[in-house]
C-alpha cells in the first residue's frame, strides 16, 4: 500500500514517530517519509539516525500554522496525525494552548489534506477521549469528532479520514514506566490510588493499528485495539520490585480507570478478532456493510474499560518487556 508513496507524520519526532519511521521504511519502502514537527533540536537529533537514508525528509512547522501545512502536504499521499499537546496537567493549566494544537490543529490538517488531494489520513487518539474528565481528553474527543465528520465535509474530494484510539504506550516519553524507573532508587514509588488501572500497549502495536486503519478504512471509523490492562501497583512492582509505595491521591484530571469505548458508543461499535471499530453515526454509516465488513455488533451498553477488561498483563510479562527495552525507556 505504501510502496513508492509519500507519507507525512505530524509530530513525527515523538515516541510514535521514532517507532513508525524505521518500521515503515523497512516493511514498505515508501518513496519518502516526511517528519513534520516544530522542535528543531528534536529534528536535528532524529536526523542523525537516518542521515544516510534519502527517503527521510524533515520539515519544520506547526499544525497551528495552516499555510505551512499546505506547503508540507504538497505531493503527499498519506498523513499520520500524531502532533498533540498530551500531558494532562500541562493541558489543565494551559487550556488555550491545548485547544489551539489539538482542535485548531486538527481542523488545519483536515483542510490541508482535502485541498492537497491526500488519499488518507489516520489521526492518533487516546483512551482519555472517551467520556473525558480532563481538558486533554475533551480536546481529543473534539478532534476525533472532527476527523470522523471530515469524511462528509470533504464532499466530492476522495480524501478518507479515520482515527485510532489506544491507551498507555509502554515506555514512551512522559509515560509512567520511565518515570517509575527514573525514581526507583529513591526508595519510594508514588501511587495516586492503589485501585487505579491502565490499558497497556507497545509502540509497535500502535504502529500496526495505524497500518490496519489505512488498509481497512472506508472513512470515519475509530479503531480500538484489544489490549491488556494492568493495576498501577502491579506496574510499579514490575518496574521497582519490593520498593515502598506511597499513596499521594489522584491528580487533577485523572481517572481511576481509563475507558476506550463508552456505553453511548456501543450502539455503533463492532467487534473483530483483534480490535473494536466504532462506526460514525452521521449519514447512517453505522449500518454501512462496507464499513461493518465481518464485524459483530457489541451488546447495547457495552463498555471497554481498563478496570473491567477481560485481559490483564502480569508482572512477569511487563518485566520481560522491560528487560528487552530498558535502554530506550523514555528516550523516544
Amino acid at each position: 500500500m505504501f510502496l513508492d508513496k509519500s507519507i507525512l507524520v505530524t509530530g513525527g519526532t515523538g515516541s510514535f514517530g521514532h517507532t513508525f519511521i524505521p518500521m515503515i521504511l523497512e516493511k514498505f519502502n515508501p518513496r519518502r517519509v516526511i517528519i513534520f514537527s516544530r522542535d528543531e533540536m528534536k529534528q536535528w537529533e532524529m536526523a542523525k539516525l537516518f542521515e544516510n537514508d534519502k527517503r527521510v525528509r524533515f520539515f519544520i512547522g506547526d499544525v497551528r500554522d495552516r499555510d505551512r501545512l499546505y506547503r508540507a502536504f504538497d505531493g503527499v499521499n498519506f498523513v499520520v496525525h500524531a502532533a498533540a499537546t498530551k500531558i494532562v496537567p500541562t493541558a489543565e493549566y494551559n487550556p488555550f494552548e491545548c485547544v489551539k494544537t489539538n482542535i485548531n490543529g486538527a481542523m488545519n490538517v483536515i483542510d490541508a489534506a482535502i485541498d492537497k488531494g491526500v488519499e488518507g489520513v489516520v489521526a492518533l487518539s487516546t483512551d482519555k477521549a472517551s467520556s473525558p474528565i480532563n481538558l486533554y481528553g475533551a480536546t481529543k474527543l473534539a478532534s476525533d469528532k472532527l476527523f470522523v465528520a471530515a469524511n462528509s465535509y470533504a464532499g466530492s474530494h476522495p480524501t478518507k479520514f479515520s482515527v485510532v484510539r489506544y491507551g498507555n504506550v509502554m515506555g514512551s516519553r512522559g509515560s509512567v514506566i520511565p518515570f517509575f524507573h527514573q525514581i526507583k532508587d529513591s526508595g519510594v514509588i508514588p501511587i495516586t490510588d492503589e485501585r487505579m488501572t491502565r490499558f497497556m500497549i507497545s509502540l509497535e502495536q500502535g504502529v500496526e493499528l495505524v497500518w490496519h486503519a489505512f488498509e481497512d478504512m472506508v472513512g470515519g471509523e475509530i479503531y480500538v485495539k484489544k489490549i491488556p490492562s494492568m493495576k498501577v501497583t502491579d506496574l510499579a512492582e514490575a518496574v521497582a520490585p519490593g520498593i515502598k509505595h506511597e499513596i499521594i491521591g489522584i491528580r487533577p484530571g485523572e481517572k481511576l480507570h481509563e475507558q476506550m469505548i463508552g456505553e453511548e458508543d456501543s450502539l455503533s461499535t463492532f467487534e473483530y478478532d483483534e480490535y473494536y471499530k466504532i462506526l460514525p453515526v452521521i449519514n447512517d454509516w453505522k449500518h454501512d456493510p462496507k464499513r461493518i465488513k465481518d464485524g459483530i455488533k457489541v451488546e447495547d451498553g457495552f463498555t471497554y474499560n481498563s478496570g473491567t477488561n477481560d485481559e490483564w498483563m502480569k508482572v512477569s510479562e511487563l518485566q520481560d518487556w522491560l528487560n528487552k527495552n530498558i535502554d530506550n525507556l523514555g528516550k523516544i
